[in-house]
């Protein structure tokens, strides 16, 4: 159950959006009687804050005009929901610019905590762990993630100074359909003025921007993250790999990830040619295997003929761990 200090703090909410407020509303809203909300504007006036009692039929209670609130007041579970959420965003690359930004953040709400709970999240911030990728976050600037953010939601296109993977630095213009946080990454999907084409690029490689005249239209059902995920997936790497499994398009995707592999139907399944054959582009092979395998499912492999002698040896693997320990 709330307690009763977190619905105190929730009605100086409420009154802080401005306006007057019944008491019929505040009580429907904190899920409490008339009553209990008279008693819960008591206790904020005894804390000194200016609470206007409004008679009529339109009364009820609003703040005084001109009071500014405190910057930050916040109940315990809010400051372990900022305390945790800026923590892990910066673990997980989500954060912008470099970790100077959460950690300074991070110590001013420190500071204004009670020294009780301080101490506790401070506790609780020293026995977590994060799970994440292995890879080292790579942050974009903050001016860059909030124009191309305003880009995004305002449909305008933006250009940029961008530069490849190879070193390569170009400028060109792009429509931004979406940003997508994955992996320790932040993308832009859009479309590119270079090629005309939807492309994906990482907002850490931008380096100069500038919103542009006009206007565009997102494709009816453009999922973002889906497309940026399956772009990651067909980005060339030492390996191509075609493998042909036994079941449906949406039977396997559910087994793979789009970043992982692209899924596509090449015959009924029965047929001589059926299922789906699944493409992975992968640096390595020794995990490949174990992920085939884990699909339940009979599968052939297409290439490259390494990854064939791999399955071999994880078979001998699981069938000698299978066998009679003695």
């Amino acid at each position: 159950m709330t307690r009763p200090t977190a619905r105190v703090l929730a009605l100086l909410e409420i009154l802080q959006s401005g306006g007057t407020r019944t008491v019929a509303d505040l009580a429907a809203r904190l899920d409490v009687d008339p009553r209990t909300v008279r008693r819960y504007v008591a206790h904020l006036i005894d804390l000194g804050i200016p609470v206007r009692s409004v008679r009529g039929r339109f009364g009820g209670y609003r703040l005084a005009p001109g009071y500014r609130m405190p910057p930050l007041m916040l109940t315990d579970d809010e400051a372990v929901a900022v305390m945790i959420g800026l923590v892990a965003g910066r673990r997980a690359g989500l954060v912008t610019t470099s970790a100077a930004a959460a950690e300074s953040a991070t110590a001013k709400l420190s500071r204004v905590l009670p020294e009780a709970l301080a101490g506790r999240i401070t506790a609780l911030l020293g026995a977590a762990e994060f799970t994440g990728g292995a890879r080292p976050a790579a942050v974009p600037r903050t001016d860059v993630l909030l124009t191309i953010a305003q880009a995004a939601r305002d449909r305008q296109p933006v250009a940029i100074s961008y530069t490849s993977t190879h070193n390569r630095r170009s400028e060109r213009t792009v429509q931004p359909y979406g940003i997508v946080a994955h992996s320790g990454r932040w993308y832009v999907i859009g479309v590119d003025s270079a090629t005309g084409n939807t492309r994906t690029f990482r907002l850490d490689r931008i380096s100069a921007l500038q919103l542009v005249d006009g206007t565009f239209d997102v494709p009816a059902g453009f999922n973002a993250t889906e497309e940026v995920l399956s772009g990651l997936a067909r980005v060339p790497y030492r390996y191509e790999i075609a493998v042909r499994v036994e079941g449906s398009v949406d039977d396997v995707r559910r087994r793979l990830p789009p970043v992982i592999a692209t899924v596509d139907a090449i015959g009924e399944v029965g047929d001589d040619e059926g299922g789906v054959r699944v493409r992975i582009n992968a640096e390595r092979l020794d995990w490949v295997p174990a992920v085939l395998a884990g699909l339940g499912v009979p599968f052939v492999i297409e290439r490259p003929d390494a990854l064939r002698d791999l399955v071999r040896d994880l078979a001998r693997q699981l069938s000698a761990a299978a066998g009679d320990s003695g």
